[in-house]
């Protein structure tokens, strides 16, 4: 079972047998009941502990056989303290003669980006500004109170209640990008207040779950756009996405819908239906079927505060509609903002990339403004942003033409394009993968 044999270590007072493995073996560790993976060349047995990961078990799961060094350096904000937790799960090393990059990877890439991170840490690209999330936070809560004041002087016409409705849906968004901050743990230096206040932002601000947020937005960084992996391109039969699955659907004559008008039937069920009904739904659901009571109460909260607020104005039926019709519109910019940067990209099955080249391959940026950057939340820096998931946004621009850098010499394609653009490759994306299925359903 394991290579090269075991040699004595001194550790302390006594001594420990270090088990040295192969990747061949270690590769054969990643079933269900059996995982194990590979940080800093070191082997670690996972199998008992995927379901105490804060994280979530399957975004450690992912990567189970392979090696996670730079995932595990991307989203923890104190690897020394985790240390602690991986040193039981310890249970030897990669063989002297085993390259420290599993599946042939590119070695001099792996460390080059390697020695980027290196450099952003040095130029302190890592630390957050405070005075920029608390401007961002007080224009969210400035613009809640704007919509108060606006109906309690003028009414609530048909006018001013659209109005108040953009309002509240601008607030929302911006609420949504904020809580984005806190879940990558980018704002404070310890993790226990981000998640204190990421729990105040997306409960208290937008009644959602900290932990539904973090246990599905951490595996789509872990291993984007890579079906069964990702769950932001598990469409549930709604829409094939990249250039295999329409080919694979068509193959085995699949048609839960009529895949080649999915670009037309795009606007009327994605942007208008995924905040108002299905991630509703699935967040209700997620917090009482995993008993995340804490984020259930922070969510009760955001709604009791809605409710009393509206409620004298509108009454119950009229707040239900108009607490739909905001999330509604809310719907929109999410859909078009998170999809422009990922739909469009390759999406495909596993293929054990490095870390810079798997995000590369799913990601793009939209150029930089300082409407796009308000509009998107600087998702607009996606590139950057998958890349270090832990860095405040605000830093993006600075490490950006380093990436861009590093990319040219590996002769890895970074693509930027206008947001004009990005929405629209969005529908043609859709549309080429619909065409791939049609054609494969009639002639395979």
């Amino acid at each position: 079972m394991g290579k090269g044999g075991e040699k004595g270590e001194e550790t302390g007072e006594h001594e420990a047998q270090i088990r040295f493995y192969s990747w061949e073996e270690i590769q054969k560790h990643n079933l269900k009941t059996d995982k194990w993976l590979v940080i800093d060349r070191k082997v670690y047995n996972i199998t008992n502990w995927v379901r105490r990961h804060p994280g979530g078990h399957r975004v450690i799961s992912h990567y189970a056989g392979e090696d996670a060094t730079d995932a595990f350096w991307a989203f923890h904000i104190n690897p020394s303290f985790v240390q602690k937790f991986l040193k039981p799960l310890l249970i030897g090393e990669l063989a002297p003669g085993e390259p420290s990059q599993d599946r042939d990877k590119n070695s001099q890439l792996v460390e080059d980006f390697r020695a980027l991170r290196k450099t952003a840490e040095e130029m302190n690209l890592f630390k957050a500004d405070p005075l920029f999330f608390s401007l961002y936070l007080c224009h969210i809560l400035i613009m809640e109170a704007l919509g108060l004041l606006m109906i309690s002087y003028y009414g609530t016409g048909w006018i001013t209640t659209f109005i108040l409705s953009c309002i509240l849906a601008t607030s929302q968004a911006q609420a949504g990008w904020l809580q984005h901050d806190f879940g990558h743990l980018s704002v404070f230096q310890k993790s226990v207040w981000n998640h204190i206040v990421h729990k105040f932002v997306i409960g208290h601000l937008k009644g959602a779950s900290a932990n539904w947020w973090n246990h599905r937005h951490f595996q789509h960084h872990a291993k984007p756009n890579i079906f069964k992996k990702d769950p932001d391109v598990n469409m549930i039969h709604i829409f094939v996405l990249g250039d295999s699955q329409p080919v694979e659907y068509g193959k085995k004559k699949l048609k839960y819908l009529p895949y080649n008008h999915q670009h037309e039937y795009f606007f009327l069920v994605f942007p208008p239906l995924l905040i108002p009904v299905y991630f509703q739904m699935q967040i209700m659901m997620s917090m009482i079927r995993h008993k995340f009571w804490a984020d259930l109460i922070w969510a009760f909260s955001y709604y009791i505060r809605y409710f009393i607020t509206f409620i004298p104005f509108y009454g119950v039926l009229g707040s239900l509609f108009l607490l739909t019709f905001v999330r509604f519109l809310e719907s929109h910019w999410f859909v078009w903002v998170t999809q422009m940067n990922h739909i469009p990209m390759e999406i495909d099955n596993e293929k054990h990339r490095d870390w810079l080249s798997s995000q590369l391959a799913a990601t793009c940026n939209i150029e930089q403004s300082f409407f796009n950057d308000w509009f998107t939340g600087h998702l607009n820096f996606q590139i950057e942003h998958h890349l270090f998931p832990t860095m405040p946004r605000h830093n993006f621009w600075k490490i950006k033409p380093l990436v861009k850098s590093l990319c040219a010499k590996h002769g890895i394609h970074y693509e930027e394009k206008t947001l004009g653009r990005a929405f629209i490759d969005i529908v043609g994306s859709l549309k080429k993968s619909g065409d791939l299925w049609l054609d494969a359903y009639l002639h395979k």
